[in-house]
């Protein structure tokens, strides 16, 4: 007995070591502890909640889609009546009877022509679903955005803790160094007060690198809306190109104005726009319907039998109905004129799209351009003053360097390795940016 307790804690350890670092969402799928940018942007397209409202909207479309096809078939109505009425008889006494009576019957209609409305109105909501599905796209392209940047911000984050931590140790051991020349008598407290100051200091902005990468994981998963998760980290890739060639700008803008959904989208509201015109229009056209209906009633009689009232006040009808607008107190005419007004206003926000799109795209290139020129400048940069910074170190390290010059030359090497480490990932991202225009998926 005792060794089966044993081996079903064992197996119950296990378990749980296995689960260990793992989360789980609000459908109970397990999470991972470290998620690579793949990863990030499809839990968002799947997970975040205005791309599922956005969704939702495309399902409600595709509803008013299918109504609007009823709209060709003919309905049925049942309908069903059953009534009491009590009353008093005053003959050689007060005598108190209750008479009942009913009607049933099916009634239906269906219209045959209504000047082009209903089959206008079918194209119309075919394309409010195209255009939800554009939205779902527009809203998909501006979270990967966001999430890109979140995640970049994280790895200059990773890097710049990773510095920060080089230069503590760095310091820890300038200062055992300094404490040791004070003990033989070669170097001045201030010295050593100096590097206890610039130890202090490199602390703190190891602190405040960390701190700033607790941060931007809380907002990339804000983006991913992650509620609880025990462990979250992001992967740093082995390298991130920044300077990789991208292509001319001429070809990224007829691409984005062919394909990109917010023009898309625009497009289509133009075309819903002329539909909305043509089927004001059909407002001064004649509608024609045809309706039926089949019914019976009974009264309770004592000299008529209920069944024979069923059989003799049954009846048939059918018949059409022309509706001719003659003066409708200018609706129709009203309904044309803001139809006409709509379409305008969609292609001045087509316009204005494109517009908008071109010169984006056009900021995107210029963005790469820069950044990529900072980058060049920033690496050859850090190499000289890498390069300075280690003769500073061998200075000091044998005693023959000014404390000063080497603070100075630190402090030179420390803005260029931030500048470097921002400058890579910055052409990093606007690299991705610019060939995310083109269609390219983003990609570490």
């Amino acid at each position: 007995m005792l060794k089966l307790t044993i081996k079903s804690m064992l197996l119950l350890f296990l378990g749980c070591s296995s689960l260990r670092g793992f989360s789980q969402d609000s459908t109970g799928k397990s999470l991972p502890p470290v998620w690579d940018l793949a990863t990030c942007l499809e839990y968002a397209k799947t997970n975040n909640i205005t791309l599922k409202n956005l969704r939702l909207d495309t399902k409600s479309a595709e509803q008013d889609k299918l109504l609007a096809k009823s709209a060709l078939l003919p309905d049925l109505y049942g309908s069903g009546s059953l009534s009491y009425n009590h009353y008093n008889r005053n003959t050689n006494g007060t005598t108190s009877a209750i008479n009942s009576s009913g009607s049933y019957g099916i009634s239906s209609a269906w219209t045959l022509y209504q000047g082009g409305y209903l089959k206008t109105d079918i194209k119309q909501k075919d394309l409010s679903v195209q255009s939800a599905n554009f939205n779902v796209l527009v809203s998909e392209n501006d979270i990967t955005l966001q999430i890109t940047q979140a995640y970049l911000n994280i790895l200059v984050d990773k890097e710049s803790i990773i510095y920060n931590k080089d230069l503590v140790k760095t310091s820890i051991a300038q200062l055992a160094q300094a404490k040791r020349r004070f003990d033989a008598g070669t170097v001045a407290k201030k010295v050593v007060i100096q590097f206890e100051a610039q130890l202090a200091t490199d602390r703190y902005n190891l602190t405040a690198a960390e701190n700033a990468e607790r941060q931007d994981k809380i907002t990339l998963k804000q983006l991913l809306q992650l509620g609880q998760t025990p462990e979250f980290d992001v992967v740093k890739p082995d390298t991130v190109i920044s300077d990789a060639a991208v292509p001319d700008l001429p070809t990224v803008q007829k691409y984005a104005l062919e394909n990109r959904p917010e023009i898309k989208g625009a497009e289509l509201a133009v075309r819903i726009a002329d539909l909305d015109l043509t089927k004001a229009k059909s407002g001064y056209l004649p509608t024609l319907s045809l309706g039926a209906g089949i019914g019976t009633s009974f009264a309770k009689d004592p000299t008529y039998n209920t069944f024979r009232q069923f059989d003799n006040n049954f009846y048939q009808q059918a018949g059409l109905t022309l509706s001719v607008p003659i003066f409708t107190k200018r609706q129709n005419k009203t309904n044309v004129a803001k139809a006409r007004i709509a379409i305008d206003q969609t292609r001045n926000t087509l316009e204005n799209a494109k517009t908008t799109l071109s010169l984006t795209t056009e900021q995107a290139f210029i963005t790469v351009q820069n950044a990529k020129t900072q980058f060049t400048s920033a690496s050859e940069n850090l190499v000289y003053n890498k390069e300075l910074y280690r003769i500073s170190n061998e200075e000091l390290r044998i005693g023959t360097a000014n404390i000063y010059d080497f603070y100075q030359q630190r402090n030179l090497y420390v803005q260029s390795l931030q500048s470097f480490i921002q400058a890579k990932y910055n052409a990093a991202l606007a690299v991705r940016i610019y060939e995310f225009y083109l269609g390219v998926p983003i990609k570490l």
